[in-house]
């Protein structure tokens, strides 16, 4: 796993900064944002493209293209593949087949790219650029480089990964689907590995003043960020958005286990449906995502009794919270109420198409570290009945509650368009 996220650059500062309750939402300075109706959001610091990149790569990709490079760096990295810059094996990696340490048929290792929206910031220059300069002073990179779907090019090459290379884009969904589609690929035989990026930065002033209309983002919270992302709380109005990356390598069992390899997780579960039901609000009784879980269910085997903890999708929007725990009733019956949800968006903000990958990685070191991550800024819940982690994190077996261990974790991520996904990740076996 890899990360570059507003709450560190790598999985266990993300992971760290998510378990001790600590939010990475700040006012966002500059020019850019000084007329915004919401100035508020999840930025990624401290991290250096060059030391990732050459100098000249570098400043022909747009941040979030570096994001997610680097991401995918640190996965292969902890898998025990080669570095791409020296090709020196990590010790994990030394029984690679592989002379530079890929130890599968390269024809047989795709790259998935989930995004909503791709390097939005290339065409928003690029338009300006034509504005001011006319149409010589347009990039040419821009047509290559542009596109939702380019980092999945850029990986494919960085690795020389020879199998499929594309871009997947369900809004903020798109990281669950194009965890789950990668699961598929390797399941039917298509692949021996997929390597899985879900990457957003959608935290300028066009894409905040647009959902900011909308008044889906949270407002007047220019004097205390941390506050503003408020899952289930009776005062939420609406979500946070944040940029980053993270990056997740599926491999097969059976190839994991022949290169000795350390499995962190198994992707047991997968399942997608639509709302059909409007352009940005959820169904109100959550029936897609009811059944995108439902679906998931079935595909890992499991009755709602074999779901030991939530990661919910949970933004922050009055509609869209009040329409998930419908949907956990539905798809989970009596079941849900007693299960511990935790809705990680109150600290690292919302990072739309990268957030289900991201929340994937949280998923899998809540297994790992049989610890429970809070939700933040829970001070009021409007709903009764339900089970979720507030205030500080649940320690199992050393808090004295919930001393089931934790194996299965129920990740869901919903978006605008009535995008809904849904996976299962267990402990592996």
């Amino acid at each position: 796993m890899g990360a570059i996220t507003p709450s560190g650059n790598d999985v266990d500062a993300l992971w760290d900064s998510v378990v001790t309750g600590r939010s990475a939402i700040g006012r966002l300075e500059g020019e850019q944002f000084a007329d915004l109706a919401v100035r508020i959001g999840g930025q990624v610091t401290g991290f250096d493209a060059e030391a990732v990149l050459p100098r000249s790569l570098a400043r022909r990709l747009s941040p979030v293209q570096h994001w997610a490079i680097a991401a995918a760096d640190q996965a292969l990295v902890q898998a025990g593949i080669a570095r791409p810059d020296t090709g020196a094996k990590t010790d994990a990696g030394a029984q690679a087949d592989d002379a530079d340490g890929l130890p599968w048929d390269r024809s047989r290792a795709a790259v998935i790219a989930a995004t909503g929206s791709g390097p939005v910031d290339a065409m928003q220059n690029a338009t300006r650029s034509l504005l001011d300069g006319g149409p010589r002073s347009v990039p040419l990179t821009l047509a290559i480089h542009g596109a939702p779907d380019s980092a999945a090019a850029l990986l494919s090459q960085r690795y020389d990964f020879r199998g499929p290379g594309q871009g997947i884009s369900a809004t903020c969904a798109s990281g669950a689907i194009a965890l789950g589609e990668a699961m598929r690929r390797i399941r039917h035989g298509y692949a021996d590995a997929v390597l899985v990026v879900g990457m957003e930065d959608c935290l300028n002033a066009v894409n905040l003043a647009s959902n900011a209309n909308m008044r889906a983002l949270a407002a007047g919270f220019e004097d205390d960020p941390t506050s503003a992302s408020r899952p289930f709380d009776s005062a939420r109005s609406g979500f946070v958005m944040s940029q980053g990356a993270g990056a997740i390598l599926l491999e097969s069992e059976a190839g994991a286990a022949a290169r000795g390899t350390t499995v962190l997780a198994e992707l047991a579960g997968f399942g997608a449906a639509s709302d059909a039901h409007h352009p940005t609000n959820p169904h109100p009784d959550g029936r897609g995502a009811a059944s995108a879980m439902s679906q998931a269910l079935a595909d890992a085997g499991l009755d709602p009794e074999g779901i030991d903890h939530i990661n919910a999708h949970a933004t922050g929007t009055p509609a869209g919270d009040a329409a998930e725990l419908k949907a956990f009733d539905a798809a989970l019956g009596a079941t849900a109420h007693s299960i511990p949800i935790s809705a990680t968006k109150s600290s690292t903000g919302h990072l739309l198409g990268a957030s289900g990958v991201v929340e994937a990685m949280i998923a899998i070191r809540t297994m790992m570290e049989q610890t429970l991550p809070p939700t933040l800024n829970l001070e009021t819940c409007e709903f009764d009945g339900w089970n979720i982690v507030s205030g500080q994190a649940r320690n199992i077996g050393r808090d004295g509650v919930d001393d089931a261990p934790i194996a299965t974790v129920l990740s869901t991520s919903f978006g605008f368009g009535g995008h809904n996904g849904a996976i299962i990740l267990r402990r592996p076996r």
